[in-house]
Parts: C-alpha cells; sequence; structure tokens
C-alpha cells in the first residue's frame, strides 16, 4: 500500500511539472480563438514553463496562463491560491499537509518498533490524506482560475489531468465518459489479473527451479517459465492500454475545449442558377463564342 502511495504521488509530480506543455499549438488551426494570451501574445504552449513567469504571477506583476501556475504549485504548494488572491486557504493547505505527513511519520516510526497492523493502517492513512490534500489543492487552483474566457482550452486539459473524465463533461461532451472508463476499468481489471498471475508463475519456477527438493507442485518448471513469461508481456499491455486511455481523454478534452469556438452552421444549401460564360474564357467553343451553362453553389 505505501508503494502503491509513493507512485501515485510521483505521477502527480511528472504530470504536473508537464502540465505546462500539455495544450497543443493554436497553430494546427486556421483560426485564432485564445482570447486567454498573455501581454505579448504568447500561448502557453509557445512558452516553456518559467520560475521567473511563476513568481511574477504570485506577486500579481503581470496575469499568467493556467498551465505556469499550475505546473509552479505542483512544487510550491498553494501558488495557485495566492493568484487567485485565496490568501485565507494557505494555512488550511499547509496546516493540513502538515498534520496529515506529520502523523504518517510517526505511525510509521510506531510501526517499524511495533509491528502492529493498526500503526500500519493509520499511517496509510495519513499518508493518503496528505496525498488527498494535495491533490485537492491543485485542483481548487484549477477550477478558481481567474479568466475572461468563459471556455478555457487549459482548463478543460488540467481537468482531464487530475480527474479523468472531467475535461469531458466541461466540454459538455457526458457521452464519451462512460466510453472512456470503460476502457480504463478493463485495462485496470486485466492489468490486476495478470500481475496475479504473473507472481503466481514466478514463484512456481522459483520454487522448483530452487534445486532443494521441497517443491511438490504438478506444474514443471518449463510451462512455469512459460506462463510466467506470457503473463507479464500481459501485464505490459495492460499498462500501455491503461496509459493509453488515460492520455486520449486528455487530448480529447484538449482538442475539443478548443473547437467549441469554431463556427458550425446547419444552413447546407446547394443552389442552381444558370450562367453566361464570356467569349475570353477557357470553357468557350470554338471561334469565341460566349457558352452557356449553369453555376451551382454550395453553401455549408
Amino acid at each position: 500500500m505505501r508503494r502503491f502511495l509513493k507512485i501515485i504521488l510521483l505521477c502527480l509530480f511528472f504530470l504536473a511539472g508537464t502540465a505546462a506543455r500539455a495544450q497543443f499549438r493554436e497553430e494546427a488551426f486556421s483560426q485564432q480563438y485564445n482570447d486567454d494570451a498573455d501581454t505579448l501574445g504568447r500561448d502557453t504552449s509557445d512558452v516553456m514553463f518559467s520560475l521567473k513567469d511563476y513568481f511574477a504571477g504570485i506577486r500579481h506583476t503581470r496575469p499568467q496562463k493556467i498551465g505556469t501556475m499550475f505546473g509552479g504549485s505542483a512544487v510550491f504548494v498553494g501558488g495557485q491560491q495566492m493568484y487567485n488572491r485565496q490568501y485565507w486557504k494557505l494555512p488550511v493547505i499547509y496546516g493540513g499537509l502538515a498534520a496529515t505527513a506529520g502523523l504518517g511519520i510517526y505511525y510509521g516510526n510506531r510501526y517499524g518498533d511495533s509491528g502492529d497492523s493498526r500503526d500500519k493502517r493509520m499511517r496509510n492513512l495519513m499518508y493518503a490524506g496528505a496525498g488527498l490534500i494535495y491533490w485537492g489543492t491543485l485542483m481548487d487552483g484549477v477550477v478558481n482560475y481567474p479568466s475572461d474566457n468563459p471556455h478555457l482550452p487549459g482548463r478543460a486539459t488540467l481537468y482531464s489531468l487530475l480527474l479523468p473524465g472531467l475535461g469531458q463533461a466541461y466540454n459538455h461532451e457526458y457521452w464519451k465518459i462512460p466510453l472512456y472508463y470503460t476502457g480504463m476499468v478493463v485495462s485496470a481489471s486485466l492489468l490486476i489479473n495478470n500481475s496475479t498471475n504473473y507472481r503466481r508463475y514466478k514463484r512456481i519456477h522459483n520454487e522448483a527451479t530452487s534445486g532443494d527438493g521441497t517443491y511438490t507442485g504438478n506444474i514443471p518448471a518449463q510451462t512455469a517459465l512459460y506462463y510466467r513469461n506470457v503473463y507479464r508481456r500481459y501485464r505490459d499491455y495492460s499498462v500501455v492500454a491503461l496509459a493509453g486511455f488515460y492520455l486520449l481523454q486528455v487530448i480529447d478534452a484538449n482538442v475539443f475545449a478548443y473547437m467549441q469556438d469554431f463556427e458550425v452552421n446547419d444552413d447546407i444549401s446547394l443552389n442552381l442558377t444558370p450562367a453566361i460564360l464570356p467569349p475570353d474564357n477557357a470553357y468557350a467553343f470554338g471561334g469565341g463564342t460566349a457558352a452557356f451553362g449553369m453555376r451551382i453553389g454550395l453553401r455549408f
């Protein structure tokens, strides 16, 4: 459990550190829709994360992008709340992190001395509480980020980074949420099953090849080795599938958040009118006479 919590925290730091580069370049689209660019006309993806820009935002000397504030606050906890001018939240954040992390260390030391399962459970709960407060701090900063843009692509991206499916809800594409969660749940279930079988056949193979003559199982060493390798490969495929569905929903939230402002008209019409082409046009008949025909206009 402790190892699992450490992995989760490391993943959060990794995702937060790369969040400033998570948005796609708007040049991929023919129209410019970002109304939240800074005073130099730069977008989040145009400039990599800068500590100078981050602390300038905290001092309120210049507006900063949501990705910059998120990436910096992943390390300097509470920076988003300072940028949002919600200073009253800082004692709650720091006090909660100090209390839960301190109690986690305390119960961890007690568990090391006593071996009591209750101390272990309390240690894990305290560490989980610290992780939840940290996650909630980042989410709070994204939710309360001030912007004149009613639909901010950076917010949709970070929503999906922090909570899969929330970016789709922000884009009002609720029908996509069950699809992504189905893919992630199935991938996670396969990951658990393949990991369990991999550990099982690995243990059997180790026992069968230990050489001490104590192995009495019915599965030969070669068979155990074969299935160990098979389930290890399937386990790796499951990890790739789970990460793929997670990243896909982040990309989906980002792209379709930009496309929210595309003008789409339901008026699709076909106009057919007579036309007379002048004598000097490329389609005129021999002798330079005028050509008669039809003009077709398609509107969509």
